[in-house]
């Protein structure tokens, strides 16, 4: 009877000893080829079966795995994409363009005639129609759409995204480029009240389409009052228009049903 009452009752979870939860946690730190698991990283179902491999007892299930980890306060065994700064003037150059974020250039207040554009380009965004029609929702039940489409082409999205007066105002071109990105430039830079501007700050990434010197001279030789700021390298989540750009994503482009380029376009 006595084995019997020390059984973990139904419905409440088992209490392990402090040191198997340790050494899964140590197991979890490390990759998964030092132990000689071909996996690339691990998951709660594999740990658990590794800690039964080798010996750690009692066993942990892949649930109690998966509660040991998620309530641990540092977790190396998970994982995030880094890139470190390789711009030297990272700091420099990313002030300059949070400044003009908050209307001041070189110390000094932006006027009422100077404004900040923030441009870049997205690519490959694709004309795909279903080939059945997605079946509407129903009781506790998401709507479904068919995995299965037809491909119609691809545009690219150029956009300039006045950042104080929220005003957006894009194309859309067959490619990205040089030529494709002046045309955008052109759009906004004849129009009213850019045209009679003061200054206009194009604050650009470091896309082909308009990096280094080469891009600031072409813009600032067509337009005299306007002039580009470069992000730092790889640091495009510090422009404005992404933000748009994601909107763009989330409201009309997933799921993406279009029967043309046309369609697209518009």
């Amino acid at each position: 009877m006595g084995g019997l009452c020390d059984a973990p009752r139904p419905g409440r979870p088992r209490v392990f000893p402090t040191a198997v939860a340790a050494q899964v946690k140590a197991l979890a730190c490390e990759m998964p080829a030092a132990n000689g698991t071909p996996l690339a990283r691990w998951t709660c179902p594999e740990l658990a079966r590794k800690a039964a491999a080798d010996g750690i007892a009692p066993t942990p299930s892949p649930s109690t795995v998966r509660r040991w980890l998620a309530g641990d306060a540092i977790r190396p065994w998970q994982h995030r994409s880094w890139i470190f700064p390789r711009d030297q003037h990272f700091a420099l150059k990313a002030s300059r363009v949070l400044d003009l974020y908050q209307r001041e250039w070189d110390g000094k207040p932006l006027g009422c005639e100077e404004y900040v554009i923030s441009a870049d380009e997205k690519p490959g965004v694709q004309a795909r129609m279903r080939i059945h029609l997605p079946l509407p929702a129903g009781p506790g039940r998401a709507m479904r759409t068919e995995s299965e489409y037809r491909r119609y082409g691809a545009l690219a999205y150029l956009d300039a995204y006045d950042v104080h007066r929220a005003k957006v105002m894009g194309r859309c071109e067959s490619s990205t480029g040089i030529k494709p990105f002046t045309a955008l430039v052109d759009q906004v830079v004849t129009a009213e009240p850019y045209a009679s501007a003061k200054r206009v700050f194009w604050v650009v990434d470091n896309g082909a389409s308009h990096r280094n010197w080469a891009a600031a001279a072409r813009l600032s030789d067509a337009y005299p009052n306007a002039q580009m700021v470069h992000l730092p390298v790889h640091a495009s989540w510090l422009n404005q228009v992404e933000v748009y750009f994601s909107v763009i994503q989330r409201k009309l482009l997933t799921p993406d049903d279009f029967e043309d380029l046309d369609e697209l376009a518009t």
